[in-house]
């Protein structure tokens, strides 16, 4: 496939848009560390909520919804549905406490919330294993979905695909910090929701489909419509519906769904302007990530199973495409070489836009956490604010170059998924339960780290007749229980820093009873915040099932959960008044 001019251009625009914005805003970002890793913490809401939303669709991820909806029907996307829990969770009660905390990341608060040299130790380490291993990782899962869009839609190599799209990212991310990144991915959002919708409508009118009714009623989808899976077999539901939404929610740490908050999630919340603008900014990215992106997705994968019904037609159909590259993933770049000339250019903008957000995002905050918490903690504690602004420019260029060569050895975005999944298992109920209970140590989490890498090496690497599924529900208890039984035969952290975190985050609850003093003497709001989240979870999913009943036609069932979602807005709204 080839693009226009026309195509071409519209590309082009997004690419100089992109150096514009950030030129425009490097003199700012280059101040301080505080202008370059969090735009000066005075973001409002709706921009961050939007950048939020921008970072999660990278250009993997329409890959990725593919992928489960032609191998496991439309309900396999409970995979990644069911982390709207921990999102809610952390938009009703973790919110306002990062804010509140006042650091410049979340590993930051490893020495506020822990003593001693185990404290130390953890932040360092984190610095390195979330800055350089896992934020890697995640680039590297970026890049793979880039280097199949390369492949498929413009025909180029890997390598030249990312080396473009990494020198411009790359670009724009090291002049002009997280300010940049936001402005953009606001642009990028913008053209990512048009783009897909436009195809969508498209790719449903082409012959091959012949339109909503057709595609739906067609012998090779009528099978994988279910929005729930088939509750008569557990070999189904059990790995579809239940692992999510029962373990994996809350036991794995995985990005843009920390349990409790964390990484970029939490970033956008230290860079708005106050506790009410953090709250409101994750509310609006849950929202828009789980009940207003998915369909037009969904429908694309759905159309695919009728014009690319076999791995082996979209092999006839790309010659040239790698073999190691070929799955069920890359349905999703082969159906938009269908789109015709300015609806290709405008799609290829918005998914390399994608691509550029998340991987700009990943690259501001993978080297927050170098300098931060790391260079300027271990290595240069008297460093200037220009010089530490240098250095994360230099860790962002480090970071680019081994994210982009290790996607160009990953094959699949669902084993990239799984493998995210699988290191992180066991590790979630920490981040959870650190804000609330006095107990848990900086040696918990050191314990927890340690052994969820071992049990997901040895999962992936040694000999193993489990599933994926299997893998993670067993590696996140086990990993549970050896941090269980690690805090007990640890040392507590010392009284004067439990103290003081309590003093200046005011968790509340009865695991701070011990060291609160009665700070505030207002009812302790984590039970007021559960059921919000309960009732924000209920809105959202009426919504999004709700959606899905009324294109399948079902329009008795669609109004009802629609109406479901609208009673579960209502309340949500009366209880947070």
């Amino acid at each position: 496939m080839t693009l226009s001019t026309l195509d071409w251009t519209i590309v082009a625009a997004y690419f100089a848009l992109s150096l514009v914005v950030g030129l425009w805003v490097s003199r700012q970002a280059g101040q301080d560390t505080k202008s370059f890793f969090l735009a000066g913490r005075n973001m409002p809401w709706w921009l961050l909520g939007v950048s939020m939303v921008a970072t999660t669709f990278s250009t993997d991820t329409p890959n990725l919804v593919t992928d489960l909806v032609r191998q496991n029907g439309v309900s396999g996307n409970w995979a990644w549905w069911a982390f709207l829990l921990t999102g809610m969770l952390t938009v009703f009660v973790y919110a306002k406490l990062w804010r509140r905390s006042g650091v410049l990341t979340d590993i930051e608060f490893y020495e506020l919330r822990y003593s001693g040299k185990a404290a130390a130790f953890l932040r360092g380490f984190r610095a390195l294993y979330l800055g350089l291993v896992f934020n890697v990782l995640v680039m590297a899962t970026v890049s793979l979905a880039a280097v199949k869009f390369g492949e498929i839609v413009l025909g180029w190599p890997g390598w030249v695909t990312l080396t473009i799209a990494c020198s411009i990212t790359l670009a724009y991310s090291a002049l002009g910090g997280l300010k940049a990144v936001i402005i953009t991915d606001f642009v990028q959002f913008t053209l990512a929701m048009i783009g897909s919708v436009w195809a969508m409508l498209y790719i449903l009118d082409l012959p091959e489909i012949g339109g909503l009714s057709n595609l739906i009623s067609h012998v090779n989808v009528s099978d994988k419509l279910a929005l729930i899976p088939d509750l008569s077999d557990p070999n189904v539901w059990v790995p579809v519906m239940l692992v999510p939404l029962a373990v994996q929610w809350w036991a794995s740490y995985y990005p843009g769904a920390e349990p409790g908050g964390g990484g970029y999630i939490a970033q956008r919340m230290f860079s708005a302007k106050d506790e009410s603008n953090a709250v409101a900014a994750t509310f609006l990215f849950n929202v828009a990530h789980y009940a207003l992106r998915p369909w037009p997705w969904i429908l694309i994968a759905l159309s695919s199973l009728i014009v690319f019904p076999e791995l082996a037609d979209i092999q006839r159909a790309f010659p040239n495409l790698s073999a190691d590259k070929l799955g069920h993933d890359v349905a999703y770049p082969a159906m938009l070489t269908l789109l015709p000339s300015g609806l290709l250019g405008l799609v290829a903008a918005s998914l390399i836009a994608a691509f550029m957000s998340t991987m700009s995002t990943q690259l501001n905050l993978g080297a927050s956490y170098l300098v931060n918490d790391f260079y300027h903690r271990f290595i240069n504690k008297n460093a200037s604010e220009k010089q530490l602004v240098q250095i994360g420019r230099l860790f962002t260029v480090l970071s680019i170059i081994l994210g982009g060569g290790l996607g160009l050895m990953l094959t699949s975005a669902g084993q990239a998924f799984t493998l995210l999944l699988m290191i992180g298992a066991g590790t979630g109920l920490i981040y959870i339960l650190r804000w609330f209970w006095w107990r848990i140590n900086a040696y918990t989490e050191i314990v927890a780290m340690v052994s969820s890498i071992i049990i997901a090496g040895y999962f992936n690497f040694g000999e193993s007749s489990l599933e994926g599924w299997q893998k993670i529900v067993i590696g996140a208890f086990l990993t549970t229980i050896v941090w269980v039984v690690a805090t007990y035969f640890t040392p507590p952290d010392d009284e004067v820093t439990l103290r003081n975190f309590v003093k200046k985050v005011n968790p509340g609850g009865p695991g701070w009873v011990k060291y609160s003093d009665d700070i505030s003497g207002k009812p302790w709001p984590v039970p007021k915040g559960i059921l919000s989240m309960v009732l924000g979870c209920m809105a959202v999913y009426g919504f999004l099932l709700g959606v899905g009943q009324l294109i399948y036609g079902q329009t008795g069932s669609g109004l009802l959960i629609c109406g479901l979602g609208t009673a579960s807005s209502y309340g949500l709204l009366k209880l947070w008044k």
